[in-house]
């Protein structure tokens, strides 16, 4: 057989074999011009390889930074040894479209890619090989199960009526932030809050407009406090505030600002218009606290204090 047909039969053969790797694999030059560009980069990329081949691939694809891919190739000419970039670090090389149903949660493919050295008969790198393997499903599901412990997470974390922090998880920050203000010696103010006859809320609305009422205080809350400061609910219709680096004259200014809104609005549940108020106990932490419960305890002094005495005010102790 003459050599030429051999060749010819060769090369063929090792075609086929590229074009039926369900992954993609493009040989640059030391200058990054394209030398193979097989069948599965034609197919996602819409280029040929003809049309492909001996242009720079940063022409081709400027979206790829040129200097970052260069750095990360520096090692595969010097060393000659492999790189890796998994999806988790730089979610595609290549734009392309993800090949899944509309319903998928992907718009583009997810990558990893290996480069590997290519050496001459001389022992040096004179070009690379990337393969370029499909992580899409891979992606996806770790990003499924990443966002479904988010949720669970914040489920466990949340009251689910009011979106603020449920009693259990507000008493762990609380017991954490009490520990850090000992240690620091820092300032910090709690204040409870508690609707004033909310029984009778419920007696003459509803259990469903009283859970409108508790909404709308929690939302006062959130709009008249800090992002570092813990709000939670507390139980029922009772809530604590926990104000860091606050001292109790400046927490009246904060009670003062949320009883102030809660008289002046109303909530208007299925056109029932629903007016209330609220009373408010603040204490600031001391030196006398040996132990969280006991601030827990002078805040709610402070709070009784306040119903006690004609509700819809704020108490210091």
């Amino acid at each position: 057989m003459p050599m030429s047909n051999k060749i010819s039969e060769s090369t063929e053969w090792v075609n086929a074999l590229l074009a039926s790797l369900e992954m993609g694999i493009v040989i640059v030059n030391n200058n990054y011009e394209v030398e193979v560009w097989n069948q599965f980069m034609e197919n996602h990329s819409k280029i040929d390889a003809q049309e492909i081949s001996g242009q720079c691939l940063f022409k081709v694809f400027p979206d790829i930074e040129e200097n970052w891919l260069k750095n990360k190739c520096k090692p595969v000419f010097a060393l000659a040894t492999p790189v890796f970039m998994i999806w988790e670090q730089r979610k595609y090389l290549f734009q392309f479209e993800a090949s899944r149903p509309v319903t998928s949660d992907a718009d583009f493919m997810y990558q990893n890619i290996t480069i590997t050295p290519l050496l001459n008969e001389s022992g040096e790198v004179d070009k690379l090989c990337f393969l370029v393997y499909d992580a899409t499903d891979q992606a996806l599901n770790k990003l499924r199960v990443d966002r479904l412990n988010k949720q669970l997470k914040t489920i466990s974390r949340v009251d689910g009526l009011t979106g603020l922090y449920n009693r259990r998880y507000w008493q762990e920050r609380f017991d954490l932030e009490y520990k850090l203000s000992v240690r620091s010696k820092s300032c910090n103010t709690l204040m409870m809050l508690d609707i004033d006859h909310f029984k009778k809320v419920n007696d003459t609305y509803g259990h469903q407009a009283g859970d409108a009422v508790i909404r709308h205080i929690a939302d006062t809350i959130k709009a008249a406090t800090r992002e570092t400061d813990v709000c939670g609910r507390y139980g029922g219709e009772e809530f604590a505030i926990l104000l860091p680096d606050t001292e109790a004259k400046n927490a009246v200014t904060v009670a003062e600002r949320i009883r102030k809104l809660v008289q002046a609005t109303e909530v208007d549940y299925e056109g029932q218009i629903i007016k209330y108020t609220c009373s408010l106990g603040i204490a600031q932490n001391t030196n006398e606290y040996t132990k969280p419960s006991q601030w827990i305890e002078i805040a709610d002094q402070a709070l009784y204090k306040a119903k006690e005495t004609g509700r819809n005010k704020v108490v210091v102790l």
